[in-house]
């Protein structure tokens, strides 16, 4: 499907990004991960996809909170490929605590790599995507960019900022070929959701089970974690041809958690 395209995953190292890297190579994309961790670990991980499916897949340790770093981020895919067809902006952190609480130098790094980073990505791929008469933006927001729970102020207005990144950036290349949508999951079962576990159970006063079962998937009516492989579908759909006339949308895969 995406034979001769490349395309570019923020935090792709792992869980959703990661798989939605794998689909995308899976279609034939050139691929460039992104993302922090275990160097010998990601060096298998790149190995591993590029033997699999045959296309070229290149990592870089890009820091999503330094401009710098995302403008050469971007440049690779021009350098190693000539081009860039699809960007999905996934990098993300959390942190939980009550707002009189919040550290302010975790808000700045929140904002900076679930909001910031997108805006740098965008502008820098927009003109190749131009230069090309096609292209496909897809930023990772989640049900955060529709609602909002208690304890997560930088994380829901990093969610809502890119919610309306999202729109405000379909509208200005909508007759250039280029498509913007956001996929907002809900409650995904990844080292990022594995990993506030412990502060919302500070901050709630919970056990691990109670976060789980009332916290975490309280509010999805399927009572069951979304998988990221149903992620990586829709983000494979949204970049196909099939998919030309959606743009500025986004699009719940939240167990019906938004419809409540």
């Amino acid at each position: 499907m995406f034979d001769g395209k490349a395309a570019i995953v923020t935090g792709s190292t792992s869980g959703i990004g990661l798989s939605i890297a794998t689909a995308f190579a899976r279609q034939g994309a050139d691929v460039i991960l992104n993302g922090f961790g275990d160097p010998d670990a990601i060096e298998r991980t790149r190995a591993d996809l590029a033997a699999e499916t045959g296309v070229t897949v290149l990592h870089s340790a890009a820091d999503m909170s330094k401009p710098a770093e995302i403008a050469a981020l971007i440049g690779l895919a021009e350098s190693a490929f000539g081009r860039l067809d699809i960007l999905v902006n996934n990098a993300g952190i959390q942190h939980v605590a009550p707002v009189e609480e919040f550290p302010a130098e975790k808000w700045d790094l929140v904002i900076a790599i679930n909001l910031t980073a997108a805006f740098h990505t965008i502008r820098a791929a927009i003109p190749l995507m131009k230069r090309q008469g096609w292209g496909r933006i897809i930023n990772t927001a989640s049900a955060h960019a529709l609602v909002a729970s208690p304890y997560k102020s930088a994380y829901v207005a990093a969610k809502h900022g890119i919610a309306g990144l999202t729109k405000t950036v379909a509208l200005e290349v909508a007759r250039d070929g280029i498509t913007v949508n956001a996929i907002a999951p809900g409650y995904v079962w990844t080292p990022l959701v594995e990993k506030q576990i412990p502060d919302t159970m500070k901050a709630r006063g919970m056990t691990e089970t109670e976060v789980k079962e009332q916290v975490l998937l309280a509010a999805q009516p399927t009572k069951a974690f979304v998988t990221v492989d149903e992620i990586a579908g829709l983000a494979v759909y949204l970049a196909s041809d099939a998919a030309r006339s959606i743009t500025g949308t986004i699009l719940p895969v939240d167990g019906g958690w938004t419809a409540q």
